[in-house]
């Protein structure tokens, strides 16, 4: 009569190598978990940055433009007219306009601070417009209104709050040798991050203190979304007539956007790295069954002596592979997981992870342990049964 080996039988007869050394049995899936734990985290990890700024360009939204005043072949910049702002605004499609206007004079935190430590901060003519055309917002105190405008008050970036000191409004700093009261300190503004490192004053004290003429460097508009495109190839012409070439129009979401496709790129390095972990953890599983299979010769005899075929010695460390790489992987899964969840609660991203990663991490997983296993099954189904009995 011909022997038969039901489902339930496999898995027991299955797992009897794993119960009989645990400890190798963890050793070899804790490879495969490693793997599998490093690729679902990367991917995870990619997935969660990937729905912050998804959400953060479905807040701030992708029809800003700037238009920047460059330089000529021989170096001078490009002085806009006092009207550019306004000419913007006359575009078909653009909803708003703002400018900027940078200025020579340095910022010190007081008037003792070494002169030659300016820290990078720029003085900057604001438009009381700016905050709303960029989709700022003050972290702390309040924006220019059209009377602090009028008065040496200042809004700080985040960076220059912190290069300064500035930890409230009320504070006073230096700026072209004169103080001025800061009465606000901005988030960071993902779209214009040149405002980060930025002293925000008005026109009024400029032109007064300074001698600021009204000539912005730096306009930016916010479009239909529909004008984008037929808006920023009239940009230039219209801030710069005479010679458009000099000033440089650029789409800030753009830049958010190929930063996230660098960050693709990592994320591919990294995932090649966990693949190779991954297979570096299917060796050691096939390194174990074959040990597995030395040592348990006589097993394999006897079971082939008591009526026992090939296939059902084949499948038995088939399932036995099979097994300590499922083992892994659902490890593997769980840590990945955990990791990604932990990395987005850190930086307050959204918790992302794609269920077909998930998906191919177990496939992963089943393949490893069918290649894994393979050799290993079929030599030991191929022992001669006095062979293995005689040792």
């Amino acid at each position: 009569m011909r022997s038969r080996l039901r489902g339930p039988d496999l898995l027991r007869l299955g797992t009897t190598g794993l119960r009989a050394r645990p400890a190798r049995a963890v050793l070899s899936a804790l490879g495969i978990a490693i793997g599998i734990a490093a690729m679902i985290a990367v991917v995870g990890i990619s997935a969660s940055s990937q729905a912050r700024l998804n959400a953060e360009l479905d807040r701030l939204g992708t029809n800003l433009l700037t238009a920047t005043a460059g330089t000529g072949l021989t170096g001078e910049p490009a002085v806009l007219s006092p009207d550019a702002v306004a000419a913007v605004g006359m575009i078909e499609g653009v909803e708003s306009a703002s400018g900027t206007a940078a200025l020579t004079e340095p910022v010190y935190r007081s008037t003792l601070t070494d002169r030659n430590e300016t820290g990078g901060i720029t003085a900057t003519v604001a438009d009381l417009s700016l905050l709303e055309v960029v989709s700022g917002s003050v972290r702390t105190g309040a924006w220019l209104n059209p009377a602090t405008a009028q008065f040496p008050a200042t809004v700080l970036g985040d960076a220059a709050a912190r290069r300064l000191g500035v930890v409230s409004p009320g504070t006073q700093i230096s700026l072209g040798g004169v103080m001025f009261t800061v009465t606000g300190i901005l988030d960071p503004v993902a779209l214009a991050p040149e405002l980060d490192d930025a002293a925000l004053i008005g026109a009024a004290p400029a032109t007064a203190l300074f001698g600021f003429e009204g000539n912005p460097t730096t306009i930016y508009e916010r479009s239909a979304d529909e004008a984008v495109d037929r808006v920023r190839t009239l940009l230039a012409r219209t801030v710069l007539p005479q010679a458009p070439d000099r000033v440089e129009v650029s789409r800030p979401s753009d830049a958010l956007a190929a930063r996230n496709a660098a960050d693709r790129a990592f994320t591919g390095l990294l995932v090649g790295i966990g693949a190779v972990a991954l297979l570096v953890g299917g060796i050691g599983v096939a390194n174990t069954m074959i040990i597995s299979v030395l040592e348990r010769r006589r097993e394999i005899g006897l079971r082939r002596a008591l009526g026992a075929t090939r296939g059902h010695i084949r499948a038995q460390f088939l399932t036995e592979a099979l097994l300590l790489s499922v083992l892994g992987g659902l490890t593997g899964c769980a840590l990945g997981a955990a990791v990604t969840q932990s990395v987005a609660l850190l930086n307050t991203w959204p918790f992302a992870l794609p269920a077909a990663t998930l998906a191919i991490a177990v496939t992963a997983t089943l393949l490893i342990g069918a290649v894994a296993g393979f050799y290993p099954a079929v030599r030991a189904a191929r022992t001669p049964p006095t062979t293995a009995l005689n040792g």
